[in-house]
């Protein structure tokens, strides 16, 4: 058993690939960040990201996948769930191992596994899009913390862009430190340093002056169309689990 070592990003993972053909790997594992083990039997390999290596992966999965299959192996490598990147090696060599497309081959584990995890992303991503809930600050600019079970921030570009277009707005996944900031034009990966103030005493005096208003009036409006006769909690927690209410203005 060969333990591979890569730094959790895409190449390294490609070039993780790319090691276990070069030098005739068969049964291995991948991890990401440092390995220490005293595991007798075991061999393991420090993976240096190489772009040049990870690029002739690439190209040669985009000989044998649709496009639509190189951005499904993509999303489910940023899902960042633990443990999962040997089912992404694992689909890997299988597209390669094998002469047929295999995008659809749901009888094989690691494909499965691979359209498993593009569900549970695919849904977290709709619902980062109906859950997001924006503040206005003084300096004009709409910001909204999130806290997604998986990565699915640079997923959430494409739809705010464009339903917010003529704002500029800031999302913030507070569980992985980074978030997107648009400036009316282009959109960008950002980082923001709370460890120095509290963060929620920050953003209350960062409001603009009428952003209470707003959320006073957004929550009347909730209690008001609430029929107590329908009530259904269960339907409801299926809807909105609770681990979102936090950052629901109807919800605070």
């Amino acid at each position: 058993m060969y333990t591979l070592v890569y730094d959790g990003t895409f190449e390294g993972l490609l070039t993780a690939v790319f090691e276990i053909y070069e030098r005739k790997l068969f049964h291995v594992k991948l991890i990401k960040g440092q390995w220490r083990s005293s595991a007798m039997f075991e061999e393991i390999l420090q993976v240096i990201t190489d772009e040049d290596r990870a690029g002739r992966v690439l190209k040669g999965l985009r000989k044998k996948l649709s496009a639509a299959g190189i951005q499904r192996l993509y999303i489910a490598h940023m899902a960042e769930m633990e443990n999962e990147e040997n089912a992404i090696v694992g689909f890997i060599r299988y597209v390669f191992d094998t002469d047929q497309n295999v995008e659809e081959d749901y009888g094989n584990k690691y494909v499965m596994r691979i359209s498993e995890i593009i569900k549970m992303v695919r849904r977290e991503k709709h619902r980062m899009e109906a859950f997001v809930r924006f503040q206005k600050l003084k300096d004009e600019t709409f910001y909204s913390a999130v806290e997604p079970d998986f990565n699915v921030l640079p997923l959430l570009i494409r739809h705010f862009k464009s339903r917010y277009a003529d704002q500029k707005w800031i999302i913030y996944d507070i569980k992985r430190g980074y978030g997107l900031y648009y400036d009316l034009h282009d959109t960008q990966y950002i980082s923001l340093d709370f460890s120095e103030v509290d963060k929620s005493a920050n953003l209350i005096a960062a409001f603009s002056e009428d952003e209470c208003i707003y959320q006073h009036l957004w929550k009347n409006y909730f209690t008001s169309v609430n029929i107590v006769a329908r009530k259904n909690n269960k339907l409801h927690l299926r809807h909105i689990p609770r681990r979102y209410w936090k950052h629901l203005t109807e919800k605070i």
